[in-house]
């Protein structure tokens, strides 16, 4: 069941308020964003935000444990219910034929990673358990599947901190096992024991991190460069969606039988669990989430980019180098094979060029080997992908590779991607997005003129706008541009059990 409650409310501002002349007279401030709060005589001795707490504990997440017993018990869900299991035809739930328990039957588990959300203000916590995968039936513990010791399966689960710049949990019940974390909590003022301030330091005891009322970002904000970033981003999400299509299919680890047998016991070929979900029959609210990306004045957002294969499939022609075959929706993962050449695809008068095209083509053309740019290993050298470089300059040369070698390099370079990737985002874009999420201002030394959609298109006529993006506001910084704006997210209306 599904009501609809929402307003949007960046629309109605946008109408009403965010309009040229209104800028110039001063009516809404230059920085603030429309829908969300300005903090203002907020106490000055609360100095310790979320953020901060978050990374003292990430920093001595080995010497603290956390009562994850009391966390589901007192957790507002943000997110649909989903089950483990799958619907019959009637509508009721088919649980499998196995299930997980936890080998440490402790209310604590080790304090988890922090998530910042890339585009909106929003923390998880990341969790783990480890397990034993048993029989529904009579709890039997499965020990080994396809020939694979079962003894470091773990459960993985998400929950909300911060949602859309509001505290959703308000404290965490922990033990900590250091002096040193126990002193600079204290000194902090977020450390509680029975209701009352924190003062004595025992490893035996429970204590309470109240993250209530605190700010989510520090109030006095270091100023933030964001040019160059966008750019850095995208040619990373290219690459990084290059390698994942060819990796796809091609890495041989199990033969067909242990692929099988490992999917029968709901484990994936990463040797992850894997169970099927469903959702859960809840009565839910559709709520606006408030979306903040940065993009320049060409592409809005990392979005607009094209997957590996659709990019594939629109500008080029793969074919069979013996028949003269153009095979029908091309992927990466068949470049590989042998007979199999790739060539540029006529383009037909239909076909719009737009500056997407012009920015993911000749990462493509190098990185295929139509033309030698040397786009490719430009950005590969950022993250130290030095195998998978020299690989692909050896065969610019025109000399042989070894498939399963070049397999390799890029598996490789997949992790050291993401990780370049993520230091930017946790480094440079999660705090500026949980800033203007949770308190309605760009920082200082952003400070520039809201504009509309129809605005900032006719400045910059190249941008594309989704539905949602045509009625969000835009602020122009430096070479970048920062968009806010509106989708919608079904939510539980009633608590539901974790």
């Amino acid at each position: 069941m599904v009501k609809n409650s929402s307003k949007n409310v960046v629309t109605d501002l946008v109408k009403n308020q965010v309009v040229k002349n209104q800028v110039v007279k001063n009516q809404v401030p230059e920085n603030q964003i429309p829908g969300n709060r300005i903090i203002k005589n907020r106490d000055k001795s609360l100095q310790t935000s979320v953020i901060e707490v978050m990374e003292i504990l990430e920093k001595y997440r080995q010497c603290i444990i956390l009562n994850i017993t009391k966390l589901r018990e007192d957790y507002c869900r943000q997110t649909v219910k989903r089950f483990i299991g799958y619907r019959g035809k009637d509508g009721n739930l088919i649980e499998p034929w196995l299930k997980t328990k936890p080998i440490d039957n402790s209310d604590y588990v080790d304090m988890g990673k922090f998530v910042i959300n890339h585009n909106t203000a929003t923390i998880n916590i990341l969790l783990e358990q480890r397990v034993h995968l048993i029989k529904a039936e009579d709890e039997a513990i499965t020990l080994e599947v396809a020939g694979l010791l079962l003894n470091d399966l773990k459960t993985f689960n998400n929950y909300t901190i911060v949602k859309d710049g509001q505290v959703n949990v308000r404290s965490l019940q922990v033990k900590i096992s250091s002096k040193k974390l126990f002193d600079l909590l204290q000194k902090k003022g977020v450390l509680e024991k029975d209701d009352l301030p924190a003062t004595t330091f025992d490893f035996h005891s429970e204590y309470t991190i109240n993250l209530g009322g605190l700010p989510i970002v520090p109030l006095k904000q270091k100023k933030r460069k964001i040019d160059g970033l966008f750019q850095r981003l995208a040619e990373i999400k290219v690459i990084s969606s290059i390698i994942s299509a060819c990796l796809k299919n091609n890495l041989d680890t199990f033969v067909p039988e242990q692929l099988t047998e490992l999917q029968k016991n709901y484990i994936s070929p990463n040797l992850y669990l894997n169970f099927p979900k469903t959702k859960s029959f809840e009565v839910l609210d559709i709520r606006n989430s408030q979306r903040i990306d940065i993009g320049s004045k060409e592409i809005l957002n990392l979005f607009k980019l094209h997957s590996a294969n659709k990019f594939l499939e629109r500008r080029y022609q793969v074919y069979n180098t013996e028949t003269g075959e153009v095979l029908n929706k091309p992927t990466f993962d068949i470049l590989f094979e042998k007979n199999i050449a790739c060539r540029q695809k006529y383009l037909s008068s239909r076909m719009k060029i737009t500056k997407v095209d012009d920015f993911m083509k000749p990462i493509f053309d190098d990185f295929i080997g139509i033309e030698d740019n040397g786009k490719t290993i430009a950005i590969l050298s950022k993250v130290g992908a030095k195998d998978l470089m020299r690989l692909l300059q050896k065969r610019n040369q025109g000399k042989s590779i070894d498939k399963q070698e070049m397999l390799v390099a890029m598996k490789k370079v997949q992790t050291q991607l993401k990780d370049y990737a993520e230091k930017i985002y946790r480094d440079k874009i999660s705090p500026l997005v949980l800033h203007v999420g949770s308190t309605g201002v760009l920082p200082k030394g952003m400070r520039t003129a809201a504009l509309t959609a129809s605005e900032l298109a006719t400045k910059y006529p190249d941008l594309q706008f989704s539905s949602a993006e045509k009625e969000g506001i835009f602020f122009e910084v430096g070479e970048s541009i920062i968009s806010i704006y509106n989708k919608d997210e079904y939510y539980p209306i009633k608590h539901v059990e974790v």
